[in-house]
């Protein structure tokens, strides 16, 4: 069974699922939802803490721009972890390892989706954003050392919930990922490497290093291949859940 089937055969089952859930669709468009925010809310808080409180916050701009480079692969990892999880609670996934959809297949259907949606849709939201000095180069560079979080969080919850209400409780507790990272900003070199052992840590250093100007390969190479590290050992925890 070739890609492309597998997307015909896979596709139209995740988009009826998908827009059956009110909270998926959501999580879907929260990305752009959010850069609207931080592109028309976020200066104008800026200018009132200025004003009133004597609190210049443009100095700290860069940590909310990595964090919705963050969530945005994250958001759509969980989407598809929350697809997962109702296809176990229904046993759709018992049902197709009797099919002929090779599990290779199945997974790199899964882990493909997440990854390419934010891969395609990190740079636009970030253009949205409107980050000062970032070019669109340096948006796609962001994306692809963001991308493999999807897969992350997704087989996080595939791997370690066994259905919805323990999604959501696994998410709010991974959301933690999504700000340890940031404290790098305040940490000085070597130091802030002990964040490394975060995956979300990355990506948000790749995108510091690129807003100032500097080499981003040997943090891109170092946080691409852990993340490649955590997907395959999240998979084979999953082949063990769903093969019980």
């Amino acid at each position: 069974m070739n890609a492309l089937t597998i997307i015909k055969t896979l596709g139209p089952i995740d988009g009826r699922n998908t827009r059956r859930d009110p909270m998926l669709r959501w999580m879907l468009f929260a990305p752009l939802f959010l850069a609207l925010i931080f592109r028309f809310v976020l200066p104008w808080a800026g200018q009132l803490a200025a004003a009133n409180f004597g609190v210049d916050i443009r100095p700290y701009l860069p940590l909310f721009y990595a964090y919705i480079a963050l969530l945005i692969p994250v958001l759509y990892g969980a989407v598809v972890g929350f697809l997962l999880l109702d296809e176990r609670d229904d046993r759709t996934l018992l049902a197709l390892q009797v099919t002929p959809l090779p599990l290779a297949g199945y997974a790199a259907y899964r882990i493909g989706v997440p990854m390419a949606l934010s891969l395609l849709l990190t740079p636009p939201v970030l253009w949205v954003v409107g980050v000062p000095g970032l070019s669109l180069g340096e948006m796609v560079v962001t994306a692809v050392a963001a991308a493999p979080l999807a897969p992350i969080y997704m087989l996080l919850l595939a791997a370690f919930a066994a259905n919805k209400v323990q999604g959501f409780a696994l998410m709010k507790g991974l959301g933690i990922f999504l700000i340890v990272p940031l404290a790098a900003w305040f940490m000085q070199m070597p130091w802030q490497l002990v964040l490394g052992l975060l995956p979300t840590y990355w990506p948000v250093k790749v995108f510091w290093l690129l807003l100032a100007g500097q080499n981003t390969w040997g943090f891109m190479f170092a946080g691409l291949l852990s993340q490649s590290i955590l997907v395959v050992w999240l998979f084979r925890r999953f082949q063990k859940v769903i093969s019980r």
